[in-house]
């Protein structure tokens, strides 16, 4: 093998470590989390990632009581460190579930 090949075969080695590291999200908790509840699948990174920003800005701007928010946390986890995003939008905005809780 000539110099020359090797030296490509190593500058696309590196390349695709680098292009591999960059796309895994090691330290970055919320997208590991959500890659490794979709399986990698897009279009549910997708939907999941939506609907994180969708209940994080209810949360922020609605103000929730801390009972509601725990409630919906623990219908939303799906294993340790998991939380299924769509689930706990769902839930911090299920109105009726508010009323139960109050009618307690």
């Amino acid at each position: 093998m000539s110099a020359a090949v090797k030296w490509t075969i190593a500058a696309l080695l590196i390349a695709a470590a680098s292009a591999a590291s960059a796309a895994a999200p090691i330290y970055d908790s919320v997208r590991l989390n959500i890659g490794l509840n979709c399986r990698w699948e897009r279009k549910c990174i997708a939907a999941q990632t939506a609907a994180m920003h969708r209940a994080l800005a209810y949360v922020r701007t609605r103000r929730p009581q801390h009972a509601r928010i725990h409630q919906c946390n623990r219908n939303a986890t799906r294993g340790r460190g998991r939380t299924d995003w769509i689930g706990f939008d769902n839930c911090i905005r299920n109105h009726s579930m508010a009323r139960a809780h109050h009618a307690r």
